[in-house]
């Protein structure tokens, strides 16, 4: 398959998808490396496709009526994995989480938590590798954008990590 099919290939991937593509497998379907599939997103994006990337794969990002809001949270390490679970479990999507630094502005981590399961593997991730919360450099403060379907389902987002303790206010 030629660069130009190729890329023609995943884009049309991409447009169908209903969960996102992980670069591995587009890979294998087009006999490339990796790397070249990364290639290939970062010029689909600059000819105005809106693909985001994240650690489970890409998806293009479509329009939707829903409620978005940016909630400013605080916690430390431990209560990382409460925070995710009643956000989700509330019917809400992490999209990010932002802090600020005094250094370098607002520092930005794509998240893409849709459900438990990707929340507990999120935690579990962050504990086998030991890296550091961006959090940790702003004692815990940090900000994410959360999606619902309602206003009521926000809600009870608000209302949950209220219940826990990590609602910043």
């Amino acid at each position: 398959m030629d660069n130009t099919r190729r890329r023609a290939y995943i884009k049309e991937k991409l447009e169908q998808a209903d969960h996102r593509l992980r670069g591995m497998d587009l890979a294998k379907e087009c006999g490339v490396s990796r790397q070249v599939i990364v290639g290939d997103m970062a010029l689909l994006r600059a000819r105005g496709m809106d693909i985001i990337s994240t650690p489970r794969g890409y998806y293009l990002k479509k329009e939707k009526k829903a409620c978005l809001r940016i909630l400013v949270c605080r916690h430390d390490r431990e209560g990382t994995g409460k925070e995710l679970t009643a956000i989700v479990r509330a019917g809400g999507i992490i999209h990010d989480v932002r802090v600020e630094h005094e250094i370098y502005g607002e520092l930005h981590g794509q998240l893409e938590i849709k459900s438990e399961e990707e929340a507990v593997a999120f935690v579990r991730a962050m504990q086998d590798s030991g890296s550091p919360l961006l959090s940790d450099i702003s004692g815990g403060i940090h900000t994410h954008l959360v999606e619902t379907k309602t206003e009521e389902e926000m809600a009870q987002v608000i209302h949950a990590l209220r219940e826990i303790g990590v609602l910043y206010e």
